[in-house]
């Protein structure tokens, strides 16, 4: 797959552009914890049963699902900023539809609506990409990718405020109008990228995932009331294996699929992913457990007695902490590298949960526990799409943020699903309510600490790279003798006598404009440098190549992502013409 530009000029990304894009993730992130608040009160409010009220909050985690990885393509092919609107556009319908009804079927509708706009955060960090310099691209992204989490945080002591002094509807009336201010701001602010993905949309790929993705997801979040031994749950995680394992077998022979597997299963791209999985586990646990505890009666020995607003500002530190980590976090990459940057906030996050297990005995601990999970979670976070976007070409790069944005959802599935049936079963049952226990409390945790720990496990396999240079790029003798030698054949002069014998051709950046030099690297079939450049002041490179067959063109350059391209030398006397579009995105040799 490779990137055009569309025949409209881009703007300029303004100042503005991160904080609407950053606000727009924050709305969508809402989207998620808007009703926890009401949760235990569901049942009446919808005139239903308990098993019933679950499915307001399972349709909107199995949309944004569904959602994600979609979007993210959708985005890559049509443009992001475009998608971007259409998700806030579903989401003020959905948010609209559930303010106006009392009743179940209606509501989950909404709900399912609402969910969809979680495409809205892989849209805007591949925007983020495409449009912004290498020195404000890293705090951008940071911010992008923890608003996931800033949202959830922030959410909670609003939705409390709301819902106890107001109609419970009014929080969907809030989100709609958040909405609608998100998009207004999308509108004026934010510019479209230029770059688009070749290719079509990979219609039966997207419907073989979502079906896979239901079925997987669905048995997650409803296990604990079918029970997780019972023959509904068994059999749609067979089907979903079976699903899933067909759709791989067809995405491996489409030509432009949804998700390109074979990146997928690139070292730092799987492993970062399940990483992402472990973070997902990991923050949902603390908006579980901190909640309860808060509120649970001063009565029952360990419960705190405060009010649904007071829990929720104890735990919206988690949101800010996330959010004011963003800056720190490109400081640290930056000089570190963002699989330092993911390492050491899954340290963090082992050492809040760990402290965490005596820290539960007044109020103003869990705000130390929230403040020091903020800041891990918000340095992992950061960190994921850095590592993602290092992976794959600039074609790819909505699709494979959504599917990482996909991959953390999973973990705060699964963790949902765990702790949810961990607290009930250590409950105790007081006049017949079950109410949660201290010993129920400090399982979660420790749950938590294990994913942190099979986190920093994946983490440090992940693949060490140097940080960004901030620096020219230094030639060396070779260098610049090839760099001599390009500037002969490009000018169609005799190097040495012989006619050029391999790749030759310029090196571009996104907007056409020739990049000066710019370290191109020769990689043959068995991962050995076998030639190397720099480009001259018209973008032009010519490397030679010691014998016909497959090799790979690597670029970089001060200001630019890196580019990894695959061609092949068949011989003859004439050099193969090769644009390198920086940074990322590929054409065909």
């Amino acid at each position: 797959m490779s990137h055009t530009t569309t025949d409209e000029p881009a703007r300029k990304a303004s100042g503005a552009t991160v904080p609407v894009l950053a606000f727009a993730g924050i709305v969508v992130a809402v989207m998620q914890t808007l009703l926890v608040p009401v949760i235990k009160d569901l049942p009446q409010l919808l005139d239903t049963s308990p098993s019933n009220a679950t499915w307001v909050l399972t349709s909107t985690l199995l949309s944004g699902a569904v959602a994600t990885p979609i979007m993210g393509r959708l985005g890559d092919l049509y443009g992001k900023r475009r998608m971007l609107i259409a998700s806030l556009s579903v989401m003020v319908v959905g948010a609209l539809v559930s303010a106006f009804t009392d009743a179940l079927l209606p509501m989950i509708v909404g709900r399912t609506l609402q969910g969809f706009a979680m495409g809205a955060i892989p849209l805007g960090i591949g925007l983020m990409r495409d449009m912004l310099p290498r020195e404000r691209l890293g705090s951008a992204m940071a911010l992008m990718s923890s608003s996931i989490g800033v949202g959830g945080g922030l959410a909670l002591p609003a939705a409390a405020l709301v819902a106890q002094h107001a109609d419970w509807h009014a929080l969907f009336y809030g989100a709609a109008g958040l909405g609608v201010v998100s998009i207004a701001l999308t509108l004026l602010v934010v510019p479209e990228s230029p770059l688009r993905a070749k290719g079509s949309f990979d219609l039966p790929g997207a419907l073989g995932l979502s079906v896979g993705l239901v079925l997987f997801l669905l048995p997650i979040t409803k296990g604990s009331d079918w029970g997780w031994s019972s023959a509904t749950t068994l059999g749609l995680f067979a089907a979903a294996a079976v699903v899933l394992f067909l759709w791989g077998l067809m995405e491996l022979r489409v030509a432009a699929p949804l998700v390109d597997l074979r990146t997928t299963v690139r070292r730092e791209v799987l492993l970062t992913n399940l990483a992402s999985i472990m973070v997902g586990v990991s923050f949902y646990v603390v908006s579980l457990v901190l909640p309860q505890l808060l509120q649970l009666p001063s009565s029952t020995g360990y419960g705190l007695g405060q009010s649904m607003v007071v829990a929720g500002l104890c735990v919206a530190p988690l949101g800010l902490t996330m959010m004011f980590t963003a800056p720190v976090y490109a400081r640290l990459s930056a000089r570190y590298g963002p699989r330092t940057t993911l390492i050491t906030g899954l340290l963090v996050i082992a050492i809040g949960y760990a402290g965490g297990l005596g820290l539960m005995s007044a109020a103003w601990q869990t705000v130390v526990t929230s403040v020091l999970l903020g800041a891990g979670i918000g340095l992992a976070y950061s960190s994921l799409p850095a590592l993602i976007i290092g992976a794959v070409p600039a074609s790819e790069t909505g699709a494979a943020n959504g599917l990482n944005t996909l991959m953390r959802s999973i973990g705060t599935s699964v963790s949902s699903a765990v702790i949810g049936m961990v607290l009930a079963d250590t409950a105790n049952d007081v006049g017949g309510v079950a109410v949660p226990t201290m010993h129920g409390f400090r399982v979660s945790f420790l749950i938590a600490t294990a994913a942190v720990a099979v986190g920093l496990a994946l983490a440090f396999f992940l693949p060490r790279r140097s940080p960004a240079p901030t620096t020219r790029l230094r030639a060396s003798s070779e260098e610049d003798a090839n760099l001599s030698r390009a500037e002969q054949a490009l000018a169609g002069k005799p190097v040495a006598g012989e006619p050029l014998r391999g790749f030759r051709g310029r090196v571009l950046a996104a907007d056409g404009a020739p990049v000066a030099r710019a370290k191109v690297t020769l990689i043959d079939r068995h991962g050995r440098q076998a030639g190397a450049t720099l480009s001259a002041e018209d973008g032009g490179y010519a490397l030679a190549v010691p014998a016909e067959g497959p090799y790979v063109l690597a670029a970089r350059a001060t200001g630019h992502g890196p580019l990894a391209h695959a061609a092949t030398h068949t011989g003859g006397d004439r050099p193969v013409d090769l644009d390198l579009f920086l940074p990322g995105e590929t054409v065909s040799a």
